[in-house]
């Protein structure tokens, strides 16, 4: 019989190649967050710049959760490229913004508003 009450389920796919979205499905605590921080690490290993973590599926979030999506933010802006959170559970969204998170790393309600954001924000090479 499995110890963890609720076992976190965490599934990758690539909506483009240097663009990892991260579906989190289960809670997101101190038995969990190291599932998490290895399939990030393992995207990062991999060349992936920009993550999408879709947390619609997160009933609950503490902070060990809450430290490795800026970790995870910290190293992204370092290559350069950027974290996104999509969707938050209320729960999960007032973590993030009662901990200022939600200032630092972008919020999106979709997928796609999130890569309009990158869009918007990565330098286009010129036309010549």
């Amino acid at each position: 019989m499995s110890i963890a009450q609720n076992p976190l389920s965490v599934e990758v796919t690539l909506p483009r190649e240097d663009v990892a979205l991260v579906t989190v499905e289960g809670h997101l605590d101190l038995d969990t967050a190291t599932e998490f921080q290895a399939h990030l690490a393992n995207q990062l290993h991999h060349g992936r710049r920009h993550f999408l973590l879709d947390l619609s599926g997160v009933p609950f979030m503490d902070s060990s959760g809450m430290n490795i999506i800026l970790r995870v933010y910290q190293e992204a802006r370092e290559l350069p490229g950027s974290v996104h959170v999509i969707d938050p559970t209320p729960a999960v969204r007032r973590v993030l913004d009662l901990t200022g998170v939600s200032i630092t790393v972008p919020i999106s309600d979709t997928v796609d508003d999130a890569l309009a954001l990158i869009d918007r924000t990565q330098p286009t090479p010129e036309a010549s």
